[in-house]
């Protein structure tokens, strides 16, 4: 089930593959991630010592009185297979490929992170983006109306 979706980064991006991580979290960020208290935007992730971590991503405050005040942006540590992390790495090293935060899974009762190897769109593939994204707002409205 999709908690979560970084929108823009599919508008922005263009996604080569998918890659399903679990997350190092505390108790209260599951919480507030069952509740949709994170924010995805401005997310990365980072390979430092065979490790991947993500970065930048916000995870509120479940509830404010129950809990130590603390950086909500702080790094957290992403649970993939080494064969997955060199394939990463390698492939975000070659000039420009990133390695984004998508979406926030719930699996299995367990929280998941999608995340994709993405390289950015120009601005003309972004208006063809919107182009074709209106082509079929229109066609389905046309459909329902029959």
């Amino acid at each position: 089930m999709e908690l979560i979706r970084y929108k823009k980064a599919y508008f922005d991006f263009e996604i080569l593959e998918t890659y399903e991580a679990g997350l190092v979290l505390r108790g209260y960020e599951v919480k507030a991630i069952r509740h949709k208290n994170i924010n995805l935007k401005g997310g990365y992730i980072l390979f430092k010592h065979g490790e991947a971590w993500v970065e930048n991503i916000d995870i509120g405050a479940y509830q404010a009185k129950n809990q130590p005040p603390e950086d909500t942006h702080h790094p957290r540590k992403l649970l993939l297979k080494k064969a997955e992390i060199a394939k990463l790495l390698a492939h975000s090293e070659s000039p420009g490929l990133t390695v984004v935060p998508l979406r926030i899974l719930l699996k299995n009762n367990r929280i998941k992170l999608e995340i994709g190897l993405c390289r950015g769109k120009k601005k003309y593939d972004k208006r063809d983006t919107i182009k074709k994204r209106d082509l079929d707002r229109e066609i389905r409205k046309s459909v329902k109306l029959r």
